[in-house]
């Protein structure tokens, strides 16, 4: 086997610019996906049966759906209905392949989110939710300072899961015409022969914005987690008092 590193390095400015096409995907879905995520959480940790119905049944379809389906969903199918190609928002966004990919990307991980959400809320020591009962916080208060700090806190490495999960699951893009990591090292290697050579480069690119990506959320959760570095857990402790 003749390995071609000629054709690699001449299509780094091309998988370059094919790489931020990807990031842009991941990182407006990962947005979007936690704003909208948080929001369904927050209405799946509600005590209220009726309120719980509607988020449930999001979460169960688009976690019990395919991405690449959801996908074709949004893409092909939103221009079957009247309404959608007649809105002013036909031209600039639903019949854009951009555009669709993140409407599908942001649903799909929105409803992972808002369970990461609700696991996060669930987490949160009751003592500091009764603590700010007793201080006289309104619920507004109380989820703005308590809840939502501590529940993001607890989420950050499951989020960052997810938006790595995310990066991988953005190479679908190439199926609804998109350029984007995956499909431009297809288009070259299928020019060039060098199928083998091309695949290595974009895993290469991938694995980089793996790193970004991961090297981003351990510095969040450290900011987010300041509180308690330096504290030892009641079960190290402990086990020290026992061995001294």
């Amino acid at each position: 086997m003749n390995w071609n590193w000629n054709v690699i390095f001449d299509s780094l400015p091309t998988l370059f610019e094919a790489s931020i096409l990807t990031a842009k995907l991941v990182i407006l879905s990962g947005i979007l996906g936690l704003f909208f995520g948080v929001i369904i959480g927050l209405l799946r940790a509600n005590k209220n049966r009726w309120i719980q119905a509607l988020p449930f049944a999001f979460i169960f379809f688009f976690r019990g759906t395919p991405l690449l389906v959801q996908i074709f969903l949004v893409y092909a199918g939103l221009g079957q209905f009247d309404f959608v190609r007649e809105s002013v928002l036909w031209e600039p966004v639903f019949k854009q392949a951009f555009w669709c990919a993140i409407i599908a990307f942001t649903l799909n991980t929105s409803a992972y989110i808002a369970e990461i959400v609700r696991g996060a809320i669930e987490a949160i020591p009751k003592g500091e939710l009764e603590a700010a009962d007793a201080i006289g916080m309104s619920p507004l208060q109380k989820l703005l300072r308590v809840t939502l700090p501590r529940a993001f806190g607890i989420m950050i490495p499951a989020y960052s899961n997810e938006v790595i999960f995310m990066l991988k699951g953005s190479a679908l893009a190439s199926t609804i015409t998109l350029v984007e990591l995956t499909r431009a090292a297809q288009k070259i290697g299928s020019k060039t022969y060098a199928v083998i050579e091309m695949y290595f480069a974009a895993g290469i690119f991938y694995l980089l914005l793996s790193w970004l990506f991961m090297w981003l959320f351990r510095n969040l959760e450290k900011r987010f987690n300041k509180h308690n570095q330096g504290v030892v857990p009641p079960e190290a402790a402990a086990g020290t008092i026992a061995h001294s």
